[in-house]
């Protein structure tokens, strides 16, 4: 099993929920905000991730096997691992939406 069949379905699962929470989102007028807060974090989290990784794997403290990855890599890291990121962003951005709905269910919240 390669590194992509395994995170396909928690990309799968990041956007069910990330599109359920904007509908939310859409409902309370509040879409704009929700996208562009996903994105910020997005991107912050793969910086964050093609650095750490690239300077773990650097060091030694891990690898991958070749015939479980694509062989596309950015620096020593293999492209892969940026889904990991984005899932759990996805998910994350889906939950902290539906738990700020189900907080304020008649209008928006601004805390």
């Amino acid at each position: 099993m390669t590194y992509l069949l395994l995170s396909l379905p928690f990309v799968a699962a990041g956007l069910i929920l990330f599109g359920i929470g904007a509908a939310h989102a859409r409902r309370r007028d509040d879409l704009r905000r929700y996208l562009s807060a996903w994105g910020v974090s997005t991107a912050v989290l793969l910086i964050l991730t093609a650095v750490f990784d690239n300077v773990m794997i650097g060091a030694g403290f891990f690898d991958y096997r070749e015939d479980g990855i694509s062989g596309i890599r950015i620096a020593l890291m293999p492209v892969e691992d940026l889904l990991y990121p984005i899932a759990g962003a996805l998910l994350l951005s889906g939950v902290w939406q539906l738990l700020d709905a189900a907080r304020a269910p008649g209008g928006r919240s601004d805390a």
